[in-house]
This record gives C-alpha cells, sequence and structure tokens, in this order.
C-alpha cells in the first residue's frame, strides 16, 4: 500500500509500544493480534528501528497480512492485517 493509503486505513487496534526496545514491540504485537478481528488491521507504533524488519517477517510467517509503514518524527506507524 501507498503512504497515502495507509494515511487512511482506521485501525480496528492501536498498540503503542513506543519507547521500548526489541522484543518488546514484537511480544507486543503477538498478543495484540488476538484482540482484532479476522480482517481487522491493527497499528503498530514503535520507537525501535529493528521493528520495521520484525514485524513484516513475523505477519508473513503467521499469516497475517503486512500493509506497510509510515515513518514518523521519531517513531514508525506499522500496519497489520489479520488474516487467520
Amino acid at each position: 500500500m501507498t503512504e497515502e493509503e495507509l494515511k487512511e486505513l482506521h485501525a480496528d487496534k492501536v498498540v503503542d509500544a513506543r519507547g521500548t526496545s526489541c522484543p518488546g514491540p514484537l511480544l507486543a504485537a503477538k498478543r495484540s493480534i488476538t484482540e482484532v478481528s479476522i480482517g481487522g488491521i491493527m497499528e503498530l507504533l514503535s520507537s525501535d528501528t529493528g521493528t520495521k524488519r520484525d514485524i513484516p517477517r513475523w505477519a508473513e510467517k503467521m499469516g497475517h497480512g503486512f500493509l506497510g509503514v509510515i515513518d514518523e518524527a521519531g517513531y514508525s506507524r506499522i500496519f497489520v492485517k489479520r488474516t487467520k
């Protein structure tokens, strides 16, 4: 998805993991995805730069859809669609 398309998304669950380092944001995503209905969107906020690499890998491994990243000042907004 383009950054403009991501900005238009409405996340069903926003997980704020800013200020935590690896593996904190990944663990928060793993716990929180279960609170999103199938087909729903989770937005993860993370200030850890490694999260932009970890979340797409985790989403693919678990069968969820990685939608993309928006970089903000000091943190990233990472979007995942729950598919199962």
